[in-house]
């Protein structure tokens, strides 16, 4: 699985940073495949580029409150999939996105972190209640979200990760361990290796530059 997403996934960045050398006033490129929409405006027919979107949602976090795309869609995000009883990428997963949380602390109301479960069988609300106590981890600006596993397991795919039950893993679930940045639009800014420490400097860097060039807003670093 781990492969085919990042052959994909080579293949989008190329065709987007292509793109992003012609779109200026772009910092990051647009990730993902994208179509052309032809319009007649004034009588000339005009082209508009459809972009790569995430879909709408809605879950529950690890305090039982519905949280919808719709009601952080103001905030940039930084989002992973994960399982609470995974054994070997989920811990380095967590402790680097835990890290990436406090080193931009002075962004926590611009960004908002997400980390999907791909078990929602075992991780309800209490037991991510239970995980993020463990590792004493702020939650301010992070959710640990929970529903339906078909769905978030689809749901991933728009993030460009990959998840699925596989009884040969271990855990019981074979899933990627990519960070998505997700801008206000839906759209995916950059994909970044979660278990690699040197990724979260190149993460925090460009959630940095986007924030600037494309919103205006600066942190205090």
């Amino acid at each position: 699985m781990k492969q085919s997403i990042s052959i994909l996934l080579a293949a989008f960045i190329v065709f987007s940073s292509c793109e992003n050398e012609v779109a200026t006033k772009r910092i990051l490129p647009i990730l993902g495949e994208r179509d052309v929409d032809y319009k007649m405006i004034d009588g000339e027919e005009v082209a508009d580029t459809i972009y790569h979107l995430v879909p709408d949602f809605e879950y529950l976090n690890q305090d039982s409150v519905l949280i919808s795309s719709e009601s952080i869609k103001e905030k940039l995000w930084i989002v992973d999939f994960f399982f609470t009883s995974c054994p070997t990428i989920c811990p380095p997963m967590t402790s680097n996105m835990q890290s990436l949380n406090e080193a931009t602390a002075d962004l926590k109301e611009h960004v908002q972190f997400l980390s999907f479960s791909i078990d929602p069988k075992r991780d309800t609300p209490s037991n991510l209640r239970k995980y993020i106590s463990a590792r004493d981890i702020a939650t301010a600006n992070w959710h640990f979200l929970t529903g339906e596993e078909d769905a978030t397991h689809l749901l991933a795919k728009s993030f460009f990760n990959g998840a699925e039950r596989n009884d040969e893993a271990d855990g019981g679930f074979g899933h990627t361990d990519y960070f998505a940045l997700v801008d206000t639009d839906g759209h995916v800014r950059g994909i970044y290796k979660g278990t690699d420490r040197e990724q979260m400097d190149v993460l925090e860097a460009d959630l940095r530059k986007l924030l600037k060039h494309e919103y205006g807003i600066e942190g205090s670093k």
